[in-house]
């Protein structure tokens, strides 16, 4: 991996922090406490770390974008100025100018109700209001063929695009104004391997090509190792590491460090699963979703998400489902869940035909499938503290009086890691962070004791140890409870050592099934070629 032109120490610093300590309103323990870490330019540095460590806190701080009542001390230099000081126009000024921020989740960030050529022009306008209309024009088409969008789309919205393009859509954003620093905030977690690969080429050939050093906050020790020379290691606040990737990965020095590497390796070496039993707990035949797209009475189009597809998953197994984006993975959730309409097919939920239950019995059938959906901020309430969200469930079905319930939900919070659950059970869920919002999730699903989980992405907001944990923690409940499930993920190596076996979608159908081990190994279809080459590796 290339290094940039002249020694670290001679460059320029883009981002100083110096004894930084930070403090959320109402919280009596520093976020970050005494974190030190320094950016020069043309550099590229992966910030790594278990989920709440601060990660994303830095990132907060270097732009202020902090809650009102936030304690933040220290020294913090931004391009030379500390953004404390200054005023709101002029702390605008600085956003984008010297720092461009590509978020986890593009879709939160963007405007609906403008086009994709709109968020750059009122980008552009903000920042250089004397530049005629037409260059502004000209720019924001430019960086719309620069990010591989395409001028042509000037007009879509955010909504008409897919998870890869709305990322390459912030990206564009991001280095509107040509910054010296881009941070980028988990910017793949929701692509699947093949697309983030794609995005992080991107970025990082933009960032070289504008001499722009390049921030990566990120849990995943593979990817950030493949796309940043240097990497530093935040834990309880502070970097407790600092050093080329390859020696972080390979030759860890710090307690932390040498746990997510650990945890990391584990993951990509995989576990053997326990043994399924011989009773089918979700059989699905010939599943069809088609979405119809217009066109007329007698010759309409149709988009064909899932189109013919037929598995079944025993009690205790684990059935992975991978493809590339757009393939079909969501749908068939929803699918499965009721959530979008079937247009053909059968679905046996513990050999019932779960489509021609009503009323009641359906009611009573879909207690036994539950699903983790892939963003738990977006499918939790955000009034809602997380016992109440986890104990809902219970009192819509009326399985429990509110003091169970409550109770319920504490077992389940201690069940998916968040302990004491004390400490977690009145805080809403923008109080969490995102490792910690996913296990909550978890536990919701768990609420009703189902017989089939369908994960969605489950584990790929987590970093490598909290993932392995969750991931061990499902086993677990599996072997016990005799849980099926249907495991979504973009990531073969996951699946892999997950489940019993694994599905390979591409365009809606079926091209690939078998272990996972024998696919990584000798795949066959053209996307699991795809899938097997875009996964990034530890270092050896």
């Amino acid at each position: 991996m290339s290094q940039r032109p002249g020694h670290a120490s001679e460059r320029k610093a883009v981002l100083e922090l110096e004894q930084l300590h930070l403090r959320y309103p109402g919280a009596e323990q520093w976020t970050l406490n005494g974190l030190d870490l320094r950016i020069t330019a043309g550099e590229h540095l992966a910030l790594v770390g278990p989920s709440g460590c601060g990660k994303s806190t830095v990132a907060k701080a270097a732009l202020q974008l902090l809650p009102t009542g936030s304690v933040c001390e220290g020294t913090l230099r931004l391009n030379g100025r500390d953004p404390r000081g200054l005023s709101r126009r002029n702390l605008q000024q600085l956003r984008g100018e010297a720092v461009g921020l590509v978020f986890q989740d593009p879709m939160t960030r963007l405007n609906p109700l403008m086009t994709v050529g709109g968020h750059l022009l009122d980008t552009l306008r903000a920042h250089g209001p004397e530049m005629p209309l037409k260059a502004q024009r000209e720019r924001a088409e430019e960086l719309l063929e620069r990010v591989s969008i395409g001028a042509d789309r000037f007009n879509a919205y955010p909504h008409e695009f897919s998870g890869g393009m709305r990322q390459r859509l912030a990206i564009a954003l991001a280095i509107c104004l040509q910054p010296p620093l881009v941070i980028a905030d988990e910017p793949t977690t929701s692509l699947d391997v093949a697309v983030a690969g794609q995005v992080m080429a991107e970025l990082r050939q933009l960032c070289d090509g504008l001499g722009s050093a390049l921030l990566l906050i990120s849990h995943d020790l593979a990817m950030a190792h493949r796309w940043c020379d240097r990497m530093a290691v935040l834990d309880g606040g502070k970097v407790v590491e600092t050093s080329s990737s390859t020696t972080v990965l390979t030759q860890p020095s710090s307690r932390v460090g040498q746990r997510l590497v650990k945890a990391a390796r584990q993951r990509e070496g995989g576990n053997t699963p326990s043994a399924p039993t011989a009773t089918t707990a979700l059989q699905v035949e010939e599943l069809r979703c088609w979405h119809n797209l217009g066109g007329t009475p007698w010759s309409p189009r149709w988009l064909k998400a899932v189109d013919g597809v037929s598995f079944q998953v025993q009690a205790g197994e684990s059935l992975g489902v991978v493809g590339g984006s757009g393939c079909g993975k969501s749908t068939l959730c929803r699918a499965l869940m009721g959530l979008s309409p079937i247009r053909g097919g059968q679905v046996w939920l513990q050999g019932v035909n779960l489509l021609q239950q009503r009323g009641a019995r359906k009611r009573l059938l879909r207690r036994s499938i539950q699903m983790v959906f892939q963003d738990p901020l977006a499918c939790l309430n955000p009034a809602m503290c997380v016992s109440d969200a986890i104990a809902d469930p219970l009192l819509i079905h009326g399985l429990r009086s509110k003091t169970a319930a409550r109770e319920r939900a504490r077992e389940l919070l201690e069940l998916v890691g968040l302990s004491p659950a004390e400490q977690f059970q009145n805080r809403r869920p923008r109080q969490l962070s995102g490792g910690q919002q996913q296990r909550v999730a978890i536990a919701r699903a768990l609420a009703l004791e189902p017989k089939v989980l369908i994960c969605d992405e489950s584990v790929s907001m987590l970093d490598a140890e909290i993932q392995a944990d969750v991931l061990n923690l499902l086993r677990t409940l599996q072997h016990r409870l005799g849980l099926a499930m249907v495991f979504v993920t973009h990531d073969l190596s996951v699946a892999s050592g997950f489940c019993h076996q694994v599905i390979v979608l591409d365009h809606g159908r079926i091209v690939e099934q078998g272990p996972g081990d024998q696919m990584i190994a000798r795949p066959k279809a053209a996307i699991t070629q795809k899938l097997v080459d875009a996964c990034p590796r530890l270092p050896t």
